[in-house]
């Protein structure tokens, strides 16, 4: 098996073929079964027999659509990946007519791939009739091989993830502002205006440096993924007026966005899905890759966008009739916890879902193995709650679908497994300090009963898990009571590769104050990586990188009070000025490395990175040039950091027996461990709210991101859906409220035997400061899971 496609060959589908009584009652798309051995069909049906009554539905699928909801903990990857073997078996399919299985990240294609490989192996079979790819990977191959009608030149073209600090970003609302100078007037001007010089500065850095950049990233994904153009955006702008006109804005930098991309020969990736589609246009090339694709696959389908969907939906189309699509796409609408960053939008599976049912074809996956019944019971209560709360305006977040245990008869082994004492466990601790102490003293429990099991603390953000992570890993230096180094367990900290994966961009921000350090941008950008790297108190920059010379150096008649936190501040950048003095360049990094205080695995990353940017600048070792490079490798995304402990990318590093993983709950989904437990679980951050920053409620209490975000996706789903901006704004809140219950959801049922979940009655308001304690609500469920679950609550833990 190859990721790439035998060349083209003419090929024809034939008659409907029998539906056997065990199968899905579907109308057939014409595909016509091989002939296979007694053996071969008993082999199918013994493989077939290990799966549920919902993993069976797609074994026995026989062509056309078929939509397949699944709860969490069903078996989507499994019911897939023998369903996919089962119909390279049955259809005969080899390396120049295959199957195309298609998920949403690298770590699934692989597992997924595996998955096959194993079953076709166990069947016999040659492993050459199916290739698995990402979305993004399916359309690289297509533009790739015709460049000629895709518009895309690869091969001179670098790949980029646009971000609101990335310098394309910048550029774009640069030019933006040089070419609507009165359109910039009116926001700088805002809801009120005294005309104030030092106020008008700091309104003009909140707007170039925050605002509209983040208008820019938000908007030009939303609209890209979309099929939106930018002339679409203005049309939409016309028929929703307000004062700010927030969608031409959006409309005329989406325009210097595409115009930057095709100047500099970059390209991101929603071109490349794009691409395909501009390909897929002719006609013959179309019916070309249609008879090598006998059908499409599709796992965690609640993820994709229109764009992506629409692609699919062409290559799963017969060559021979546009009213036929041999497409299997599998799910969990109530897993959907991207589309408050990313484009995704669970809507489109929702409405392919009622699209198959309408048609019989849909399949639903409501009876999971893998947690303790109540377990099961604690995520259904919190469905139904939050539905029936309506905190999220009149939209449901969940669609209706209850989690089921598996029958007794269940052919798949340690199914529903009984629970680690009561199997839910619901606390309210003291603080946060106590919260950690009492996950450390369970684990020490748990440990010692199953030295084979596997642990995971789930938190909502990075800065919680190294909180935690801080107080396991250095008790002693935290005065904390439990030292976990004393058992058999080991302490796996992800949110130190997300750490990690951040510096050439801090490093790159530090650069650029040192090589400019008059440059209102790059001062507010270095204090805030002291800022995120808690070596400066957090406060609004703006005000202090208004006037870089006199914060740097105040003059004898700088009237201004200063304190120490600014005091702080400018001894740090005072302190890379001087670098740059001392130190030839290509010391820099290593320097900058020890300034912001980088753990072992941290400088060995940056160390990496200097070998790479001294080859990079062998000649001409200065500060720009360095700048140059570190610009390059932060827009590109190509630089692997250093884990020197291992360098795994299986995502069984993240569950590995006798490990305490601790890992967000965005990047748990599709994982499972034997004990899970949620900490800090408060009102303000599940569900939270939208926050307008202090420093941009100049422009009122909302955020142009958001409500242009909001009008956007009402417009996909109906075109005569409008919002004003208000009611936008609480759209956009209420999206936010149902994913964030979602999150939650997905968190829960992660956990096979021990569910613990707790919120602390004092705790930050911004894990910045996790030192700051105040008192906190607990997240709503909580105490709804204490009413339902009484027995299970054991209050601080001391009691």
């Amino acid at each position: 098996m190859t990721d790439d496609f035998e060349p083209p060959f003419n090929s024809t589908s034939s008659q409907t073929p029998t539906l056997d009584p065990a199968s899905l009652s579907l109308r057939s798309n014409g595909l016509d079964s091989k002939a296979i051995s007694a053996s071969t069909e008993a082999a199918l049906q013994k493989i077939r027999s290990t799966l549920r009554p919902g993993q069976q539905q797609m074994a026995d699928w026989k062509g056309g659509l078929l939509a397949v909801s699944a709860v969490p903990g069903a078996g989507k990857s499994t019911g897939m990946a023998t369903a996919a073997a089962i119909a390279i078996a049955r259809y005969g399919l080899s390396s120049r007519r295959q199957l195309v299985v298609v998920t949403f990240t690298r770590a699934a294609a692989a597992n997924i791939r595996s998955k096959i490989n194993e079953k076709l192996k166990d069947l016999g079979l040659p492993t050459g009739g199916f290739v698995v790819y990402t979305l993004h990977a399916l359309a690289l191959n297509i533009a790739r091989q015709h460049p000629e009608l895709s518009g895309l030149d690869l091969e001179n073209s670098t790949l980029i993830l646009p971000t609101p600090s990335n310098r394309l970003t910048r550029t774009c609302v640069e030019l933006w502002i040089n070419d609507y100078p009165r359109h910039y007037q009116r926001l700088i001007e805002g809801m009120q205006f005294d005309g104030e010089e030092t106020e008008r500065l700091r309104r003009q850095s909140v707007l170039r440096t925050e605002v509209l950049p983040d208008l820019s990233w938000k908007v030009i994904q939303e609209a890209k993924s979309s099929g939106l153009t930018p002339s679409d955006l203005r049309d939409l702008a016309t028929r929703i007026p307000n004062e700010y006109e927030i969608l031409a804005i959006a409309a005329g930098l989406y325009e210097n966005y595409e115009k930057l991309l095709k100047q500099r020969q970059l390209i991101d990736y929603d071109e490349m899905i794009l691409g395909a589609l501009r390909v897929l246009k002719d006609d013959r090339v179309r019916q070309q890759w249609q008879q090598r694709v006998f059908a499409v696959f599709e796992d965690e389908a609640q993820d994709s966008t229109f764009l992506q969907t629409k692609l699919l939906k062409k290559l799963a189309q017969d060559s021979n009739s546009e009213d036929v699509f041999n497409l299997v796409r599998v799910g969990d609408p109530n897993q959907a916890i991207n589309s408050t960053f990313t484009p995704a939008d669970p809507i489109y599976f929702r409405d392919f879902c009622q699209d198959c049912k309408n048609q019989d074809r849909l399949a639903t996956m409501d009876r999971a193995g893998r947690s303790s019944q109540i377990i099961i019971e604690a995520a259904n209560y919190v469905l139904k709650w939050v539905n029936d709360s309506q905190v999220s305006g009149i939209e449901k977040p969940f669609q209706e679908q209850e989690i089921h245990p598996v029958s007794e008869d269940d052919p798949q082994p340690d199914s529903n497994p009984a629970p680690t004492g009561s199997g839910l466990e619901l606390y309210r601790p003291v603080d946060i300090y106590h919260t950690v102490q009492l996950i450390a003293e369970r684990v020490i429990q748990l440990i010692q009963e199953n030295k084979e099991g596997k642990f995971a603390i789930l938190v909502r953000e990075n800065k919680q898990g190294e909180f935690i992570s801080n107080l396991l890993n250095n008790p002693q230096e935290s005065g904390f009571k439990v030292d976990l180094s004393e058992y058999p367990i080991r302490i796996y900290d992800v949110s130190l590769a997300a750490r990690q994966s951040r510096i050439p961009a801090e490093l790159l921000s530090l650069l650029q104050f040192i090589d400019r350090p008059h440059s209102p941008d790059y001062l507010k950008a270095a204090l805030k990586v002291f800022s995120d790297r808690q070596l400066i108190p957090n406060q609004d920059f703006n005000a202090l990188a208004i006037q870089p010379e006199e914060f740097l150096y105040p003059g004898p008649l700088d009237t201004k009070p200063s304190d120490d936190k600014i005091h702080k501040c400018r001894r740090f950048c005072r302190s890379l000025l001087q670098a740059r003095l001392e130190l030839a360049p290509f010391q820099l990094i290593s320097f900058l490395a020890l300034t912001l205080q980088y753990e072992k695995s941290e400088l060995a990353t940056a160390d990496k990175l200097a070998e790479r940017i001294v080859k990079q600048t062998a000649g001409n070792n200065s500060i720009p040039a360095i700048v140059n490079v570190l610009n390059e490798i932060v827009s590109s995304e190509r630089f692997e950091t250093v884990d020197i402990d291992e360098n795994e990318s299986n995502e069984s590093v993240y569950t590995r027996p006798g490990q305490l993983t601790i890992i967000t709950m965005h990047k748990a989904k599709g994982l499972d461990w034997d004990y899970v437990f949620l900490p800090f679980l408060h009102e303000q951050t599940i569900p939270g709210n939208l926050r307008v920053l202090p420093q941009s409620r100049f422009l009122g209490e909302f955020t142009l991101s958001e409500v242009a975000r909001a009008q956007i996706r009402a417009y996909l789903h109906d075109k005569n859906t409008l919002l004003d901006v208000m009611t936008a704004w609480e759209q956009a809140g209420f999206l936010k409220t149902a994913e964030e219950y979602r999150l939650l959801y997905v968190a829960m049922t992660r956990a096979k035997r021990l569910l613990w979940m707790s919120a602390a009655t004092k705790a930050p308001y911004s894990w910045h400061k996790p030192e700051n304690l105040q008192d906190q609500k607990p997240c709503p469920i909580l105490p709804a899971l204490k009413a339902r679950f009484p027995h299970h609550f054991l209050g601080s833990g001391s009691e």
